[in-house]
Formats: C-alpha cells, sequence, structure tokens
C-alpha cells in the first residue's frame, strides 16, 4: 500500500469572536463538505483564531509604555504601546534593530515581536490600532479542543497550535508549532538503523513542525481565510506531549 498524509482544508469557517466554540465550529464545517473524521486524525490550528476566540485582542492605545519602551520604539521604530507589550510577552530581549526585535517569548520560544501581529486581527482597525498576543497557554488550547472533538464525534485525534516564525540563516517564514495535543513534538530516531544497517546516533524528528509547515502551505499568509487543516496519514506513533520538547534548552544556544 502506497504510504501518504492527506491535508483537508477546512474552508468556510466564520469569522472568529471571543467566546466562540472551535470544536463545534470545525465539525459543523466538515459535515457541511461531507468531509468525515477518524482516529488519528491531526486538527492543525492557525493561533490567530485560538487568539481571538481567547479574546487575546488588545488596543494599542490602552496601553502605557513605560521609559524602556519609548527607548527601544526610538531605534526599532515601533510604536512605544507594541513595543511594550512585545516585552509584557517575553522573558527576554535577545536582539533590536530597526523594524525589527527578537525577543525569548515567556513560552520559551525565540520569535520576533513576541509573535504579535496586526494582520487578520479585526476588520474595522484600519489605523492598526488592535493586535492580537498569542495564546496565554498553547497546550492547554489545543489539549480542550482535542477533548471537546472526543467528547461530540468519538475520534481519538491530535491538535497542532501552529504561527508563522522565521528562521536563523533563512529567508522566510514557515509554519511552526507552539501548542500540541496527543501529537510528538519529536520523534527519536536513534538507535534506529538507516537503509544499510547503520545505526543513528543523533537523528531527532521535529515532527510537530513538519506538519505545521505543510499545513501552512494550504493555510496561506493573506486573504485565504483557511485556519485549520486536518492532517491525515501521521507515520509515526501518537502519544501525549508538550510544546517543550521542541525547544532547545538556552545553554545549547550555539547562535546567541
Amino acid at each position: 500500500m502506497t504510504r501518504k498524509i492527506e491535508l483537508f482544508a477546512l474552508e468556510g469557517l466564520p469569522i472568529i469572536n471571543e467566546g466562540d466554540d472551535l470544536a463545534d465550529m470545525f465539525i459543523t464545517n466538515a459535515r457541511r463538505h461531507n468531509l468525515n473524521f477518524f482516529d488519528r486524525d491531526i486538527f492543525i490550528i492557525t493561533q490567530k483564531i485560538i487568539s481571538k476566540s481567547e479574546g487575546r485582542l488588545v488596543d494599542l492605545r490602552s496601553i502605557v509604555p513605560t521609559a524602556e519602551a519609548q527607548r527601544i520604539s526610538q531605534i526599532t521604530e515601533k510604536r512605544p504601546q507594541l513595543v511594550q507589550l512585545i516585552l509584557d510577552e517575553s522573558k527576554e530581549l535577545i536582539r533590536i534593530r530597526k523594524g525589527l526585535i527578537i525577543v525569548r517569548h515567556r513560552l520559551g520560544f525565540v520569535c520576533a515581536n513576541a509573535g504579535i501581529d496586526h494582520s487578520n486581527a479585526i476588520a474595522e482597525d484600519q489605523d492598526c490600532n488592535y493586535v492580537l498576543l498569542l495564546p496565554e497557554n498553547p497546550d492547554k488550547s489545543a489539549c480542550e479542543i482535542r477533548k471537546a472533538i472526543k467528547r461530540k464525534t468519538g475520534k481519538k485525534i491530535g491538535v497542532l497550535v501552529i504561527d508563522s516564525h522565521g528562521r536563523a540563516w533563512r529567508n522566510g517564514t514557515v509554519g511552526t508549532t507552539i501548542g500540541m495535543s496527543g501529537v510528538p513534538g519529536v520523534v527519536d530516531l536513534r538507535g534506529n538503523t538507516d537503509l544499510f544497517g547503520y545505526t543513528l546516533r543523533a537523528t531527532q524528528v521535529a515532527a510537530a513542525d513538519e506538519l505545521a509547515a505543510a499545513a501552512s502551505l494550504l493555510m496561506g499568509q493573506a486573504d485565504e481565510s483557511i485556519p485549520c487543516v486536518i492532517a491525515r496519514g501521521f507515520p509515526y506513533a501518537m502519544r501525549e506531549s508538550k510544546t517543550q520538547e521542541l525547544l532547545r534548552s538556552p545553554k545549547y544556544d550555539l547562535f546567541k
């Protein structure tokens, strides 16, 4: 039998508002398109709709910047209120330059601008006063959606929460996992043998990030309106996990 991974885009979901039941919306949408769910399906969800449903929308006009935020604002040419939010969402400031702030987010990963985003935040906001913060606890968000889908359908599925991140030494952004439940983040192949019988000594596969990147191709980055993709045919065993297993400890950071 041919090995394959299938990706199904949930198209036509409505604009998400605070308090919306995402699991119920996914199930309703899938049934409208005659898409059935199966055990081991993996729901890959953009963080934006989770942030919206959890009320993570912030009006920059409500933020009072500190002197430090004002200082960084002058260097980066970013609004001081936005800089203050970035600092509030971060545990370490790593690099700054005109137009860019790189931080270690309070959740542990390194990213630009603490993952705070203007795009697709609110339709009426022509002056970019509103921004979306990342979910407070993406692993918990993923777990709650997973449990709700199992409760409503009986299917044992996995959930990834993803965002678009840049990478050191590479141009462009890719889909990256920031929250998970029921899916391995890293698959350890050390001890397995390759085609010629050589024992693998270092191979660990960031399987969750590979799925995140694949789903991002369908989701797009502009007006595609595809915030959820279902993956079927994941080639590794499902298990409980936390995003922490994908994050390299700062003491092993070779680039800082």
